[in-house]
Formats: structure tokens, sequence, C-alpha cells
């Protein structure tokens, strides 16, 4: 015998990342309806809809094992300086020092000072790429 409260329950399904990405492009295509590829999914459309605003944002991009392409890098006047300068008193042990930049346009701009937690660091950055 099957409970009332059972029968109008709906089981909650984990989607893995390619399922999401998956659903979303399929109503990325043209003559598409939410409604319908939801529906053929067995998922809420309000879900869909929050999976494509996810997808164009690249938020349901599959992490890579490793980068597909080099990323541009940029030095600025005073790292350049501080390489002129170690170069000339070659005799003298160059001090650690300096900082990195990380900027991920429209994300987040992460700056890294010398003596920075490199496991903490690790954890930040890994945490960006969810």
């Amino acid at each position: 015998m099957v409970d009332a409260e059972e029968v109008g329950r709906r089981v909650r399904r984990f989607r893995t990342v390619s399922e999401k990405r998956r659903i979303a492009e399929l109503t990325l295509e043209p003559g598409a309806s939410v409604a319908l590829v939801a529906r053929a999914h067995d998922v809420n459309a309000n879900q869909v809809f929050k999976w494509r605003r996810a997808l164009k944002r690249g938020e349901l991009n599959e992490p890579a094992a490793a980068p597909a392409a080099l990323l541009p890098v940029m030095l600025s006047a005073a790292c350049e300086a501080a390489s002129d300068t170690r170069e000339v008193g070659a005799k003298e042990q160059p001090t650690p020092g300096g900082a990195i930049h990380i900027e991920f346009p429209g994300r987040v701009m992460i700056s890294v000072e010398s003596g920075a937690d490199a496991v903490l660091l690790r954890s930040i950055l890994e945490s960006l790429r969810k």
C-alpha cells in the first residue's frame, strides 16, 4: 500500500555538470522550447533557465586537467625595473619580494604578495574553477 504522502513526492536527482550543460545547450537550438526540453528530461523549467544562465557565464564547463591554451602575461614597469636592478648588482643576494596579480575578466582579481600561504592560495584558486 502506498502512503498518501509518497504519491506527490518527487525524488531529487543529482545532475552532473555535463548533464546540466547538455540540457541547457538543447534549449539554445533554433526552435527549441525550454518547457519541452525540461519536461523531456524530468526537470523543472525554472531550473533549466538557471542552467542556461550558468552556461552563458561559463560556469558549466568541465574542469580541464591541463590548460588548453596559454594565458596572456603582462609585466608592469615596477617588475621590469626590479629585474634590471638585480642584474647590475649581481654580487648581492636578491631579496625575495614582489607580487603576482591574477585577473579573471568579469569575475575576480587576485593579488598575491611574496610570502603568501601556498595552501591557502591553492584553495582559493581551486574554488574559482567551480
